[in-house]
């Protein structure tokens, strides 16, 4: 498969770039427009820009989030048991604690916590569908003891936002579940690493001057990267995650109110993940 081919996308905090997929890229001129479709951002946000903002974040910002892994651990142990070797989805949240460099320690205590009581049985996994302003799909997976208390604590950050709620389903239809491996270019060769990330199974491989983004179906996610790790390549982030099917151009303030809404959603301590389809205007 060849490779795909990269459309720069201006955002407040740097630049980024929108991969296109091989399939689209064939469909338009060289030197026209980036395409509808079949393009998808790194998760709405710069991946880059996030990574680098999760790896300079406070040690009061790195404690919560520390705080909302252990808790994934628990549910996870407590669905599967404590042997990440049976129990995938467990393999899943070690992957997520790797990528924020939650401490081993952490990571042991929480698993024998879990594996001992029951503290964590009765937390539930909710999905939360909002519109941002200007039409800006985001999504927030939470964890939660208390469905009554994360829904008000969500619909008051929404609403504060100037967004709403959305029905069941207008919002998760513009996202699909893949798999995702992030690389920096200094790790790995770009031709050797696409020639393997493809064999093993990859759907696509992207790269720009940061580094190299490997797409996975779900399913094919971790013999990818068990590919990928067998070769000694570290990687800065390896998860399924939520990709947007199709984005929402927005202009700086437009930019700027999202991440807002973002920064807020992922402050709140039942909240594990957010996602959202916004993209800079500058780049349509």
């Amino acid at each position: 498969m060849p490779r795909a081919f990269l459309c720069p996308t201006a955002w407040p905090n740097g630049v980024f770039f929108v991969p296109i997929s091989v399939r689209v890229w064939y469909g338009f001129h060289p030197a026209g427009a980036c395409c509808l479709g079949s393009i998808y951002s790194m998760s709405g946000h710069s991946k880059w820009s996030t990574i680098k903002r999760k790896k300079g974040a406070t040690d009061a910002k790195k404690a919560k989030v520390f705080a909302k892994l252990a808790r994934e651990i628990g549910i996870a142990v407590r669905a599967g048991g404590p042997e990440a070797d049976l129990n995938p989805r467990l393999r899943m949240i070690l992957l997520k604690c790797r990528s924020a460099n939650m401490p081993a320690d952490n990571i042991d205590r929480a698993i024998k916590r879990a594996a001992g009581d029951d503290n964590d049985a009765h937390f539930e996994e909710l999905t939360y569908e909002i519109f941002a302003p200007g039409g800006v799909a985001v999504l927030a997976h939470a964890h939660t003891d208390n469905r009554n208390r994360t829904a008000s604590d969500v619909r008051h950050i929404v609403t504060k936002a100037g967004g709403q709620l959305a029905s069941a389903g207008a919002v998760t239809r513009l996202f699909e579940r893949k798999g995702q491996i992030i690389i920096e270019r200094a790790a790995a060769d770009e031709d050797m690493l696409m020639e393997l990330a493809l064999e093993a199974g990859a759907d696509d491989f992207n790269a720009d001057e940061n580094g190299y983004e490997i797409v996975t179906e779900p399913n094919d996610f971790e013999q990818v990267h068990k590919a990928v790790e067998e070769k000694g390549i570290a990687t800065l982030s390896a998860e399924v995650t939520s990709i947007a099917l199709q984005t929402t151009a927005v202009d700086d303030s437009g930019a700027a109110t999202v991440t807002r809404l973002v920064d807020a959603l992922e402050e709140n301590d039942d909240v594990s993940d957010v996602f959202t389809n916004a993209e800079s205007s500058d780049d349509a």
